[in-house]
């Protein structure tokens, strides 16, 4: 199964990170958790989440010079930051956008409020995570009904070829190695063979020219394959 959304919880109050990591947990969430800056980088390198949430005051080395790091590295460069801050001065708050932050919400903060900032800055990024539906050129994916047409007409998709074009139409144009594929399409514990990834974007491919269409997954060689 293709993992939830991954949401990394960066706060060094043990309380304050427990009551967060339950509630984006109770969400559908998969929730990673860090108290220190040192180990934000370090989980955010090794296991890319989908979104950060990152306090401000962290002990050593700061949220502002934790997101700065982040968004300056290629592997993690993407990944929406939420900044959360007691600093509530305009002045601030423009520090933290300006350091790469894609929003700052300020302390004391309502939880419902963080939660669908979340799922804000998930539907820019994981739009079918969030039940969107996923159109390019003729070819168009509503996730909610696990449904995908091409042109009028409905393509026959088994629920991996499924995940594997949802992947493709999150971005387009992006070349996906073997690897990341199998990381987002089977999930990050399962074990499986990249040669598996081959097979099922042919069984992809064949679905999406079943009428007769042109191929719209690109071999990309020795990196991957992109959609377009």
């Amino acid at each position: 199964m293709a993992h939830s959304p991954v949401i990394l919880v960066v706060e060094d109050e043990p309380a304050q990170r427990e009551v967060l990591a339950y509630n984006i947990a109770a969400e559908g969430f998969d929730v990673l958790t860090a108290d220190s800056g040192d180990e934000a980088l370090l989980i955010a390198r090794e296991t890319p989440p989908d979104l950060i949430i990152l306090d401000w005051m962290l002990p050593n080395v700061s949220g502002i010079e934790v997101c700065r790091q982040l968004k300056s590295g290629t592997q993690t460069a993407r990944i929406p930051v939420i900044m959360l801050s007691a600093r509530s001065e305009e002045v601030d708050k423009i520090r933290g956008l300006e350091t790469g932050a894609d929003d700052y919400v300020t302390k004391p903060y309502s939880l419902a409020e963080l939660l669908a900032r979340t799922r804000s800055q998930l539907r820019r990024t994981r739009p079918s995570s969030v039940g969107e539906t996923l159109e390019y050129e003729d070819i168009k994916l509503d996730t909610s009904a696990h449904r995908a047409f091409r042109g009028e007409a409905q393509i026959n998709l088994g629920p991996t070829e499924f995940r594997l074009l949802t992947a493709f139409m999150e971005r387009p144009g992006r070349v996906w190695s073997r690897e990341q594929l199998l990381d987002r399409v089977w999930g990050r514990d399962i074990y499986v063979d990249s040669r598996t990834v081959d097979v099922h974007v042919g069984r992809l491919r064949k679905a999406l020219r079943g009428g007769g269409e042109g191929d719209p997954i690109r071999t990309v060689r020795g990196a991957g394959y992109a959609l377009g």
